[in-house]
């Protein structure tokens, strides 16, 4: 719940005081075991949800923080496990935990109210670069966007992107996320094509020099087609934030 809604509920009575105080003091950080500083308030003061980045961290610290979420608040875990699932299963007992295996991501809880605002558009050169789609995905429909997909449409044969492209754009998207790796060429030809903002997210797929991602991450930022802005590597969350942003502000 946001701040207006829980003013709008104290002033229904439909909460009191005390139970509004309480909720609105949860705008703090809370350090977990002496291993994580949690943001309690980023929901309320951003409209983005709070975090975990499973990756270097063990099963139990990831445990150590889901299980401070309270009931009814929502959290998500990035580059998640299944042992960091079953860790947090074991811990979290008033929540709803869910494995997006497809994303590597963990959710614990559901993101607030069940109206969708704005549409995004999610692309992929290849089919290696569902996950990282995936997770911008997730995290943008965790904000309140609707999302609209098509994998593996690079430009090692460029005639499969125009077909979706012509859909999206007839489906009113708000912006569009293009996950590509290799040499990363995709958003650069999406951006010339569209009229809509572009959000380019390099991929660590590829061969040898460059293929971790870097060589997809200068080809973007040195892009000759305007409208195309850039996240780092493989930073799905970062352009599913970025996305849902855009979008929830041109409807409101």
């Amino acid at each position: 719940m946001d701040i207006k809604g829980i003013l709008e509920s104290l002033k229904k009575n439909e909460m009191s005081l005390d139970e509004a105080e309480k909720i609105l003091r949860m705008d703090y950080i809370e350090r977990v075991n002496g291993h994580t500083v949690f943001d309690h308030g980023r929901k309320m003061r951003k409209d983005i949800p709070e975090v975990v980045y499973a990756l270097a961290k063990t099963p139990k610290m990831v445990a150590d923080v889901a299980k401070r979420i309270p009931k009814g608040k929502f959290l998500l875990i990035s580059r998640a496990s299944k042992e960091h699932y079953d860790a947090v299963v074991s811990a979290v007992t008033e929540n709803e935990v869910t494995y997006h295996e497809d994303a590597s991501m963990i959710s614990v809880g559901k993101p607030d109210g069940n109206e969708k605002r704005g549409l995004i558009g999610i692309l992929t050169a290849g089919s290696s670069d569902i996950r990282v789609a995936e997770e911008a995905k997730l995290m943008a429909e965790s904000m309140g966007c609707k999302c609209v997909t098509s994998y593996d449409i690079g430009v090692a044969g460029v005639h499969r992107v125009l077909e979706p492209m012509k859909d999206m754009l007839n489906d009113n998207v708000d912006v569009i996320i293009v996950v590509a790796g290799m040499e990363g060429a995709l958003p650069s030809l999406v951006a010339s094509l569209s009229s809509v903002p572009v959000i380019g997210v390099p991929a660590s797929t590829g061969y040898g020099y460059g293929g971790n991602g870097e060589a997809a991450l200068m080809s973007m930022l040195q892009t000759c087609s305007p409208g195309l802005a850039v996240v780092n590597i493989d930073n799905g969350i970062g352009a599913g934030s970025m996305a849902a942003i855009i979008s929830k502000r041109r409807h409101r």
